[in-house]
């Protein structure tokens, strides 16, 4: 895609994952983070939710992935997003994206990005934004 594309207003293409026990062992095996209440029902009811919830950080990894399917040859500036709900087991978890600025920048041109996960009854559980630099 081409940065002359992208408008103010426009909806980025969604990034969906349903998430588990096989998503959060793949990012923990990563980030050596085995931490019990992403791995057992039990420790995460001990924390108040109804059962293991997934990383803070894999929803942020879920934002990084949303920018890059989109435009793979972007540089991401920035992100920056608020850990508001987890997700927990089985979850649909949807990153999505709607571009509020478009502007020349020395190098290219940037682009800013609200961006957020979602889950399936539309939810937000991490609140966002982005600025992706285009050369």
């Amino acid at each position: 895609m081409s940065e002359y594309d992208i408008t103010v207003g426009q909806a980025i293409p969604v990034f969906t994952r349903t998430t588990g026990f096989a998503n959060w062992n793949r990012y923990a095996a990563v980030n050596d983070e085995f931490v019990p209440i992403h791995m057992d029902d039990e420790a995460g009811r001990a924390a108040g939710y109804a059962t293991a919830f997934g990383m803070g950080n894999l929803q942020w990894a879920y934002l990084h992935n949303v920018l890059r399917e989109w435009l793979p040859g972007a540089r991401i500036v920035r992100l920056a997003c608020q850990f508001r709900s987890p997700n927990t087991k089985g979850m649909v978890v949807t990153a999505k994206g709607t571009v509020t600025a478009v502007r020349d920048a020395d190098g290219g041109r940037e682009v800013d990005v609200e961006v957020w996960t979602e889950d399936q009854d539309g939810n937000r559980l991490a609140p966002g934004t982005a600025t992706l630099l285009l050369n």
